[in-house]
């Protein structure tokens, strides 16, 4: 049984399939800017999710040895106390926590890893042991939470949504909110970042993987055809990984599903 299953799985990879072309007047016919629904939707996400390429960066970073009173649960206002390279000029910071690992699922990369939002805090006090105050919170604040400078702002309405060139593809592999399937203006990871060629603004189509099944008049292994599924705007890039916004989709969308760039003539 086990070996007709790897038969199987192999078979389904080895099988090149055609990628469908979206409909036409997914893409512009020149860069325009974003409509003010999809700008809202991306300054929500980021206000609470960010990567990092390597752990290195996480784990060189201050980090919470103690709240107030010897608690571990900070509450607006309250102090909280950090060991590390803080710097007093930087006024805000960012407090983190190593959420999940991303890996390539072909090649098991390591791609980048998720930050928990905790919250954030105000530098008051330097020393051995700096002292800040919480200023928004999220969840609770734990020793050894990291702290990071807050997320650099994006001018979204200087972004501009354009076609790539072809070539372009990869694999969505994660979604932030943990949901099964996705929809219309749903966040997603990519297994592609800036070294592939990935920039903020790309649209990308969105292709469901045709199900393998046999013929049960021939006995034979049979492939679906893939169908376009949707579109989604790469809105933030880092080295390996991307987030996308979908902003069509003809049906759910998965974790697994592909995207690619594809001739916006077709």
């Amino acid at each position: 049984m086990r070996k007709s299953l790897l038969v199987l799985l192999l078979w389904a990879h080895a099988v090149t399939a055609t990628v469908p072309a979206p409909p036409k007047g997914i893409y512009p016919q020149s860069p325009r800017p974003l409509d003010s629904q999809t700008q809202q939707a991306i300054q929500r996400f980021l206000l609470h999710n960010r990567i990092l390429d390597t752990p290195q960066l996480l784990d060189t970073a201050p980090y919470i040895v103690a709240a107030q009173a010897g608690r571990v649960l900070g509450a607006s206002g309250e102090r909280i106390y950090a060991r590390g390279a803080l710097d007093p000029v930087r006024r805000s910071y960012a407090i983190v926590r190593k959420g999940k690992v991303f890996t390539d699922p072909v090649s098991q990369e390591l791609l980048g890893i998720n930050l928990d939002d905790i919250g954030t805090a105000c530098f008051v006090a330097a020393g051995d042991v700096t002292s800040l105050a919480v200023s928004r919170i999220t969840q609770e604040i734990r020793a050894g939470d990291r702290l990071l400078d807050t997320h650099f702002s994006t001018d979204l309405s200087k972004m501009l949504v354009s076609a790539p060139a072809p070539g372009l593809a990869g694999t969505i592999i994660d979604v932030p909110r943990g949901v099964t399937q996705i929809g219309v203006l749903d966040t997603v990871i990519l297994n592609r970042g800036k070294r592939d060629g990935l920039r903020e603004g790309y649209l990308l189509a969105v292709t469901s993987t045709g199900a393998v099944l046999r013929d049960k008049i021939s006995g034979t292994l049979l492939k679906t055809p893939d169908e376009y599924a949707g579109t989604l705007l790469v809105f933030r890039t880092y080295e390996k990984l991307s987030y996308g916004l979908v902003l069509r989709a003809n049906r759910p969308l998965a974790v697994m599903d592909k995207f690619q760039s594809a001739d916006p003539t077709q």
